[in-house]
């Protein structure tokens, strides 16, 4: 048995057909939702409506639960297609995979496994049912349990674990079946996002008889908490003073005077403000009519307002501790090397190289068009921040590339930092 970390990625294939290969990741709950387990969908509406009638809703959900718990495995319908070469092809080149185990004949050939097999982590690309949602999709042991949980208000979800089993790899042209156990539920339980149930299913996936992947699912369904209503906006002035929630201010010559020295790439202090980028194709006007409010906010607390506030000014903060001077991002209330609570803020020179990024194509984003480019970036000063890439082309973004922070106001209220290529 080999573990490991995160989704497979079809490491171990070409060092011998695993008893079993175990990983932990991130689980893909609404996949395993839709079209990875069935039941008789009429039962399924049965129950449902009988668990309705009373009690709690905390009774009648503890009820809903046993009952199908009592189902046992509850197996699906077959993948529509048998596992092939082109989709294999599809997925390995998304994800970067070059074992040629996976697409080449003559290498799977004489290969330990003698033919070609299709990487472990793609054992739900083979009975998820697709974008548009095929009528071969049916009801899961899970889905009213979930289905009542929304209904009285649990709408939020949060996938917490996914344990992962794959027994062996599946061949060319097996249709994997996947079954589906509900494994339990607990709750309520107080968290800082609110009351919720954390509620846990198996997913196995058979060639015939035989399991080829297991995949243990767990997520918390929550009430999410009601936001207080805010204050409405100030008028802006030219020489409006910042809002200082706690004590934050620029660092000086003093602070330096009593702490260590900064990372060999100090920030550059005095920084010359960005000026905002107006919108696209916009003309500034006086009378100009407000426009409609972003649909996507960054959370802002009394950690990270300074950070927006210096945003709004064209200004890259990195927050900074006063104790120690390590500069940290994204920013929190205490140092985690050496656990001061004292911080202040450095202004960064807004250069930076392309860490890591991923173009996001599906599902749609509100208030954004796809393809676009969302990148880790790192910073000289030796942090690294996430943004949107923009003014490229997606297939122009690379590991490495040099881009320069700019600021796009997204409507009356907020401006947002986003990078772009250095010599544009």
């Amino acid at each position: 048995m080999t573990a490991g970390t995160g989704a497979a990625d079809g490491g171990p294939a070409g060092t011998g057909t695993p008893e079993a290969v175990t990983g932990t990741g991130t689980p893909d709950a609404a996949g395993a939702l839709a079209g990875e387990g069935a039941g008789t969908p009429d039962t399924a509406g049965e129950d449902a409506g009988t668990a309705g009638e009373g009690g709690t809703f905390h009774e009648r959900l503890t009820a809903l639960a046993e009952r199908r718990m009592e189902m046992g495995e509850v197996r699906g319908v077959a993948a529509a297609d048998p596992v092939n070469i082109p989709m294999i092809r599809h997925w390995t080149d998304a994800i970067g995979d070059a074992n040629p185990l996976y697409t080449d004949p003559e290498v799977a050939e004489n290969g330990v496994h003698g033919e070609i097999v299709a990487p472990p982590a793609m054992i739900q690309v083979w009975s998820m049912p697709g974008v548009k949602r095929s009528g071969r999709q049916v009801s899961t042991p899970v889905d009213d349990v979930l289905r009542m949980l929304d209904e009285n208000g649990h709408t939020g979800v949060v996938a917490t674990n996914c344990e992962q089993t794959y027994h062996r790899y599946v061949r060319l042209g097996e249709r994997p079946v996947p079954a589906t156990r509900f494994a339990g539920l607990s709750g309520p339980k107080r968290t800082a996002l609110g009351e919720g149930y954390f509620v846990t299913w198996n997913v196995t996936w058979y060639a015939g008889d035989e399991p080829v992947a297991t995949m243990l699912f767990r997520v918390l369904k929550f009430r999410p908490r009601e936001r207080e209503e805010a204050p409405p906006p100030k008028p802006a002035t030219v020489n409006a003073a910042p809002r200082m929630p706690y004590p934050l201010r620029p660092a000086t010559a003093a602070d330096d005077a009593v702490r260590t020295p900064d990372p060999p790439k100090p920030a550059t202090v005095n920084a010359a403000p960005h000026t905002p980028d107006p919108p696209e194709g916009a003309t500034p006007t006086e009378d100009a009519a407000p426009r409609a409010p972003y649909p996507l906010r960054p959370a802002v607390n009394r950690d990270t307002e300074f950070f927006w506030e210096g945003v709004a000014k064209g200004e890259l903060r990195i927050q900074k501790c006063t104790g120690c001077g390590e500069l940290r991002h994204p920013p929190g209330p205490v140092c985690p090397s050496c656990r001061s609570a004292d911080r202040t803020y450095v202004v960064a020179g807004g250069e930076g190289e392309v860490y890591s990024y991923v173009v996001h194509h599906h599902p749609p984003v509100p208030g954004r068009e796809t393809p676009f480019v969302v990148a880790v970036v790192e910073l000289p000063e030796g942090v690294r921040m996430v943004g949107n890439v923009t003014e490229c082309a997606p297939s122009e973004v690379g590991i490495g590339m040099p881009v320069r922070v700019t600021y796009r106001q997204m409507d009356d209220e907020l401006t947002l930092p986003m990078w772009i290529p250095r010599e544009a």
